[in-house]
């Protein structure tokens, strides 16, 4: 198709707190919808038409990059090892790990008795559990505490409904009937005999905990969570004292304990949910270490208790609070204590003895990442970890706790070559038009001019307090290599700088997160890394809700938009309890059915809500028709009304994914196709004719 789908318009007028819109393309939204996301073949025809005329049209209008699509990706999969295998993780005689043979888009876990790699026995074959299934995607995928039995949850549609099987490890076979309606969280009960596992209902929320005898069918519900706004989970403590149920939203949570002695025993609740307090729980020795951001501690603090005392009268302060230091996580070890926290986007792990002072480790980059990288094992001294940075590629190392030394396990391997000699990376700072600083991380050659002429990719994010790190991606080197800048707007909303910096990109701050981003592409703009007309930005998600806000206010800066599983239809959407994250989602947002400040605030970012007559960048919509997070009627819409409204002649195009969900393809080759066909609608937005 090279004339772009007209939709249709079934103009639909909805009332609301005495306010009224029209939604002319609400019937995109299969009325359906529960049943296509389990089963996407169920869609209702005419929305189906239309949704492959976008597809085709889309695919039309970027022909003329096919074969810079393929370059691409071909560019992509030289920087990936393809017989990967990641570090084992002791835990006791074995070593668990993950791996992928040569070709295979998924991967296969695997352990082997210490000192004998060579013995392997393997766990689960994901690439061969994937055979026939368009999509296959492996939530958690763990071995019981004996080391008898093997657990995963698998999802076959891309809608997030799990379904656990658990398997004998020495026979192979299956230990009684699988359990369906996962959310994909599940944990082994410290003995081995019960599985725990979190029940999503049918309007796609986790909201019952259920315990099964594992060789059976008999579940027997543990937990029921009444509110509709908390999502719930439940996990073993790495002691094996505790099974721990939690219950949260973005600003309140729950904890409620099992012992692991007694799992049949019903839960007990730690500390009663207040609003605005979250709470954490970390078993250590005879207490717990909790990260909460009571007493005011807004970017969070360490407190302990003793195991026997739970309630909050008991806390102490471990940790104190310090402004502008945000703990993110805390892992117990038996001897040591070690937290990660966060200062200016950048991380920090500190490690503090049971019975000693505390050190750090970090780096003097400008922009890098620490994180844990997981552990069976309670008591042992050795803490394992990953360093990278934009420039960087990951390293692996294994740490001694009590001797302060550390070993390299492995470097992320470039088979077609990396030198990061040849890069450079800056940490910049662009004033808001609040005057607040934001951080922004540039990743380029050195030798690309600052004068302007660079074209710039610029990806944003800026919700829940999720923090887009500066991480080391082989991916956007083929843009890089070409001669562009790769940049990431640490918007507020996110919680790069701090809980505060997630508090201020929030409800009635939102609009902070889209000025926050435009500040970031004028600055790189004034200082030379590139110029109005010659950015392209990225979103994601939630980051899809910025790129429908700045398309709107600031359309002129941008050569072309990418929004991938968009958040864009913000006011209809959080007016819809039937959907999975409307009433959890409504601390984050407001509550537009209740609330005629937050219905009025919503309305007027909200990208659907705000288009209007334009000259509109070039515009890339990507969604996933088994998205339960962001349904794929979202972008659709948008689409057809940014064209019904645009006036400029850049195209609007629309790619609906008819076979995943949210993550979008879920093999690792499959993946990079839809990587290469962003990049290549960046270069085809901003050079034209240029596609080399």
């Amino acid at each position: 198709m090279t004339t772009a789908p007209v939709a249709r318009k079934e103009p639909q007028t909805i009332t609301q707190l005495g306010r009224t819109r029209v939604d002319e393309y609400g019937w995109m939204k299969d009325e359906n919808w529960q049943a296509v996301l389990r089963d996407p073949s169920v869609l209702r025809a005419d929305i189906a038409i239309h949704l492959r005329a976008e597809n085709a049209y889309t695919a039309a209008t970027l022909a003329p990059t096919e074969a810079l699509q393929a370059t691409i990706v071909a560019e992509m999969r030289g920087r990936i090892r393809e017989d990967e295998t990641y570090p084992a993780l002791p835990h006791g005689p074995w070593r668990y790990y993950m791996r992928y043979n040569s070709g295979a888009q998924h991967p296969i876990y695997a352990r082997h008795p210490a000192g004998r790699p060579d013995d392997e026995t393997i766990l689960l074959d994901v690439e061969h559990a994937a055979q026939g299934h368009d999509y296959f995607a492996v939530a958690t995928a763990t071995h019981s505490p004996d080391h008898r039995l093997f657990a995963h949850a698998e999802d076959s549609q891309g809608s997030e409904v799990y379904r656990v099987i658990i398997r004998d490890i020495a026979s192979g076979a299956p230990v009684g009937p699988a359990v369906e309606n996962c959310s994909g969280n599940f944990t082994f009960s410290p003995d081995a005999h019960y599985l725990f596992w979190t029940w999503r209902d049918a309007h796609g929320r986790p909201t019952q905990i259920y315990r099964r005898r594992i060789g059976t069918a008999d579940d027997v519900l543990v937990y029921q969570e009444a509110d509709p706004g908390f999502f719930i989970g439940v996990e073993a403590s790495r002691s094996g004292g505790w099974i721990v149920i939690s219950a949260a939203n973005q600003d309140t949570s729950e904890s409620w304990l099992i012992p692991g002695s007694r799992p049949e025993a019903a839960p007990v609740c730690v500390e009663p949910r207040r609003s605005g307090i979250l709470y954490t729980l970390s078993h250590w020795g005879d207490r717990f270490a909790i990260l909460t951001n009571a007493d005011d501690a807004v970017d969070f603090k360490l407190m302990e208790t003793p195991d026997t005392a739970l309630s909050r009268e008991n806390w102490r302060d471990l940790v104190p609070h310090e402004p502008g230091r945000y703990i993110t996580e805390c892992v117990a070890f038996a001897g040591h204590l070690v937290w990660r926290e966060r200062r200016d986007a950048n991380t920090a792990l500190v490690i503090r003895p049971a019975d000693g002072a505390e050190h750090v480790l970090s780096s003097d980059e400008e922009a890098y990442v620490l994180s844990f990288s997981g552990s069976y094992e309670y008591d042992t001294t050795e803490l394992r970890y990953v360093y990278q940075s934009p420039t960087t590629p990951r390293q692996w190392y294994a740490y001694d706790m009590r001797t302060r030394t550390r070993h390299l396990l492995k470097s992320q391997e470039v088979p077609s070559g990396h030198d990061p000699a040849h890069y450079r990376c800056w940490r910049l700072t662009a004033l808001a038009p609040d005057g607040t600083e934001v951080p922004v991380t540039v990743l380029g050659r050195h030798d690309t001019p600052r004068d302007g002429s660079a074209p710039l990719l610029l990806y944003g994010y800026g919700s829940y307090g999720h923090t887009i790190e500066p991480t080391f991606s082989t991916g956007v080197f083929s843009l890089v290599d070409r001669g562009w800048f790769y940049a990431i707007a640490h918007v507020r909303g996110g919680s790069e700088k701090g809980w505060n910096w997630f508090l201020g990109g929030r409800g009635r701050n939102k609009p902070n997160s889209f000025t926050d981003f435009i500040a970031c592409a004028e600055h790189l703009a004034a200082t030379g890394f590139t110029r109005a007309g010659r950015i392209v930005s990225d979103g994601r998600s939630a980051g899809g809700m910025v790129m429908g806000a700045i398309a709107n206010m600031r359309p002129d800066l941008f050569a072309g938009i990418v929004a991938v599983v968009p958040f864009v239809d913000e006011l209809n959407t959080m007016s819809d309890t039937s959907l999975p994250l409307t009433p959890p989602e409504w601390p984050e947002w407001g509550n537009p059915l209740e609330d005629p400040d937050a219905y009025d605030l919503i309305a007027s970012y909200a990208a659907y809500e705000q288009v209007g007559p334009r000259p509109y960048p070039a515009i890339l919509a990507i969604g996933g028709l088994s998205d339960p997070r962001v349904t794929y009627w979202e972008p659709a819409k948008w689409v057809a009304r940014l064209r019904d409204h645009t006036l400029s002649d850049r195209p609007i195009m629309l790619r609906i994914n008819m076979e995943a969900g949210h993550g979008g393809a879920s093999g690792r080759f499959d993946a990079l196709k839809e990587a290469a066909l962003i990049q290549a609608f960046a270069i085809w937005a901003a050079d034209g004719t240029n596609l080399l």
